[in-house]
This record gives structure tokens, C-alpha cells and sequence, in this order.
């Protein structure tokens, strides 16, 4: 099974909770506090793999979760951290936000794996709440807990050329006459239903060439197997065009290279922009009924193109398409990446602070600053409560909600918590 989209989901590691301890032993009847703090939760990365070809391994597992940190204890000991989550992919993997689209990453390096998702953060135990004048604080925080996220993996095969051209046009015959690659060749359409890969070797070079199959009118908007597979061609450097120029098949080659040529400038113009070579294949099959085909073609597209006449079956004119195709690409540049890749999935906000005031007059706190502020505090305990009551007025936000209009004796509400203003 060859698989080259799929959807996951991931889920970073919580963060353990702080704990609430006091210390009590014989030597120490009324100690003070010494809850830890809760470990960190593991985190989420992506590594390119050389030994995975697809995505068919996701295919049978669709969801990733890192381990959470563990909880603080008594004696100050703090939460194991969570264990990281790598995830391998094939490398040219791009991993998009599948909500919004948006490029998280794009997997190329098989050493150093890629932050996607990071763990929670470990909530403080009371030990660190104490202070002179708060000798006994009997509340700490919850771990920062961590959504999840559906991405969607998808695998843009890395090759430096691509070859296109229709079904039976030879493409799968040639890469298997010049590389080391072993596709699957036979005398009918669609013969090829996955990219295949292959090296060839130029003296003390090389480079690899992708036999993009599924290529037929209409395929960039979903025909036959072109929509899935057109994307492949993307990550190509320069593009061989292999156009059967016998007509054995029926078609006119010369509609043939422009049906295919429409096609990619459709889905792409980056795609009909890369440099391209013409190789009119079938040579060997050229008499006096066809040779029109070959004439027609030359007379249209040969100032426009380099075209190389070439026989995929005899090996004819094979070498110089070799020899003209790292000509052109040894002075392209390698692989782009995504310029809009490592865009943050799970971007936290801990700054943004929202003052509304209900109908019934009630001032109502909100925001990300507030959300963290009040992470793991028993906003009921009176302790808790007075620590919250500091942090509002240390931070500004008391001040501006006597700016926003609030009172002494009005009501303010954070979540399901209401208190009423004293000033």
C-alpha cells in the first residue's frame, strides 16, 4: 500500500502537578512546606527517515501521544520530566495545521528532529509559595494541560528530475534503462500507481529521477491519479517530458506533450516554470506511416525546447539525455523548503488580558494571562485567593479594571469565581 496524505493526531505531554506537603518526621513535628514542583511533560518531534519510503505506517496508528510529567512530591522532589515523542517520517514529509492549513514543518533532516508540539509546564508545589508572611501556603498548581492537534502528513517524494508524460509514454522503461530502480512495466495504462525512484550514477556524481505516474487530462483537478500524485513533481529540481512519438497508442504526441504541459501549468505555475528536456521516446518504432508525428513536433517545439530523440527499449540516444539532463542540473539549486515552514502549532498565549462588562454590571476577566494566572490556584481557599489578589494588583490588572469603570463593591468574575471589588 502506498500512502502520501494522512491525517493524525498528536498530543503533547501534560505537565504533573505541583504537590502540597508539609514536612513531618520525628525530628521535625511542625516543619513547613516542601512540596516539589511537578516534571515538565515530554514534548513532540519530527525526524526524516531514510529507511521509510511512505506513510503507510500511520495508516494503522493515527494518534501520538507524549508522556505527561510526573506529579511533585513531599521532601521537595519535583516530577519526573515526561519522555519526548520523535516521530519518524519519510524525509520530504510536510506537516500542515489540518485546521488551518498552515505549514508547521517540513521534515528534511534525518539528525536533528523538529519541535512540533512542546510539553506542558509542571505546576509549583507550596514550597515555592512561601513566603515570611505565608508560612504555611496549603495550595500549589495544576501541570499546564496540552491539546491536541490534528496535522496532516504529507509526503512530496525528493528526486532532482521528474518525468512526466502520459500513460505508456516509456517513462517506467527508461528509469529502470538508467537507474537502479526496478518499476513494474507493461503494455497498458496505468501500469505505474506510485512514484517510483531511482539513481543514477554520472561518473562521480549522481542524481535521482522520480517516475511520476497517474499524469492524464484533467488530473489537476482530480482525473485519474494525478491530483494525488502532482504534487510529487513540486519537490523536482527540472523535469524530463517523455512524449511517445510513434503514435502506436492513437494519440497525436503533439497533444500529448501539450495535454500534459496544461495540466501541470493548471496545478502549478512553479511547475511550468521549472526547466524541462523533451525526450521523444519510441524511436525505434518510427517508419514511413509515422514519421509525420516526429516531423510535426520538431517544427512546432524545436526552438523552444532541448528535444533528444531516444529509443527507452534499444538504448538509443539514452546517453546524450543522460549527459544534457546533468548539464542542466548541475547548476540549479537544491530543494527548496516551505519559506512559511516551522509556523507554531500550539502557539500559547500568556499575555492577553479581556475586560467585558456583563448586563447585570458584573466586571468579567479574561485572556491568556489570566488563564495562566489562575492555573492550578483554589481560588476558594483563602490563602490561594489572597496570593491571586496580590498577583492582580502586582500585574496591573486591579489597575485597569478601576480604569475599565469598576468600584468598590462592584463585582468582578473570573470563570465560575466571583468576588466583589474593595478598594
Amino acid at each position: 500500500m502506498f500512502v502520501d496524505k494522512i491525517t493524525i493526531t498528536i498530543k503533547a505531554g501534560n505537565g504533573g502537578n505541583g504537590s502540597v506537603h508539609f514536612l513531618r518526621d520525628k525530628h521535625h513535628m511542625a516543619g513547613g512546606p516542601d512540596g516539589g514542583n511537578g516534571g515538565v511533560g515530554g514534548s513532540v518531534y519530527f525526524v526524516a527517515d531514510t529507511n521509510q519510503s511512505n506513510l503507510v505506517n500511520f495508516y494503522y496508528k493515527r494518534k501520538y501521544v507524549a508522556e505527561n510529567g510526573g506529579n511533585g512530591d513531599g521532601k521537595n522532589c519535583n516530577g519526573k520530566k515526561g519522555e519526548n515523542l520523535v516521530i519518524k517520517v519519510p524525509k520530504g514529509t510536510v506537516i500542515k495545521d489540518a485546521e488551518t492549513g498552515n505549514v508547521v514543518a517540513d521534515i528534511m533532516d534525518t539528525e536533528k528532529p523538529v519541535l512540533v508540539l512542546r510539553g506542558g509546564r509542571g505546576g509549583r508545589g507550596n514550597a515555592f509559595f512561601a513566603t515570611p508572611t505565608r508560612q504555611t501556603p496549603a495550595f500549589s498548581e495544576t501541570g499546564e494541560e496540552c491539546k491536541e492537534y490534528k496535522v496532516v502528513l504529507e509526503l512530496k517524494v525528493i528526486a532532482d528530475v521528474g518525468l512526466v508524460g502520459l500513460p505508456n509514454a516509456g517513462k517506467s522503461s527508461l528509469l529502470s534503462g538508467i537507474s537502479n530502480a526496478n518499476p513494474k512495466v507493461a503494455n497498458y495504462h496505468f501500469t505505474t500507481l506510485e512514484p517510483n525512484l531511482g539513481v543514477v550514477k554520472y561518473y562521480d556524481n549522481s542524481f535521482v529521477v522520480a517516475d511520476i505516474p497517474g499524469l492524464i487530462e484533467g488530473a489537476s483537478q482530480g482525473a485519474g491519479l494525478g491530483h494525488d500524485f502532482l504534487r510529487h513533481i513540486e519537490r523536482t529540481r527540472m523535469l524530463v517530458h517523455v512524449v511517445d512519438i510513434s503514435g502506436i497508442e492513437g494519440n497525436s504526441p503533439l497533444e500529448a506533450f501539450e495535454t500534459i504541459n496544461n495540466e501541470l501549468a493548471s496545478y502549478s505555475e512553479k511547475l511550468a516554470s521549472k526547466p524541462m528536456i523533451v525526450a521523444l521516446n519510441k524511436t525505434d518504432l518510427l517508419n514511413d506511416d509515422n514519421i509525420h508525428y516526429l516531423n510535426e513536433f520538431m517544427n512546432k517545439y524545436a526552438d523552444k525546447y532541448t528535444i533528444l530523440k531516444i529509443s527507452a527499449i534499444t538504448t538509443d540516444g539514452v546517453k546524450e539525455l543522460i549527459d544534457a539532463t546533468y548539464e542542466v542540473l548541475k547548476d540549479l539549486p537544491k530543494v527548496d523548503l516551505y519559506d512559511d515552514a516551522n509556523f507554531v502549532l500550539d502557539e500559547r498565549d500568556t499575555t492577553s488580558i479581556n475586560i467585558e462588562i456583563d448586563d447585570d454590571g458584573t466586571f468579567v476577566l479574561s485572556g491568556g494571562k489570566i488563564d495562566d494566572m489562575i492555573r492550578g490556584i483554589v481560588l476558594d481557599d483563602m490563602q490561594s485567593f489572597a496570593y491571586f489578589q496580590k498577583r492582580l494588583e502586582n500585574d496591573g490588572i486591579m489597575e485597569m479594571l478601576r480604569d475599565a469603570g469598576a468600584k468598590d463593591g462592584d463585582e468582578v468574575r473570573i470563570k465560575d469565581i466571583v468576588f466583589t471589588m474593595i478598594d
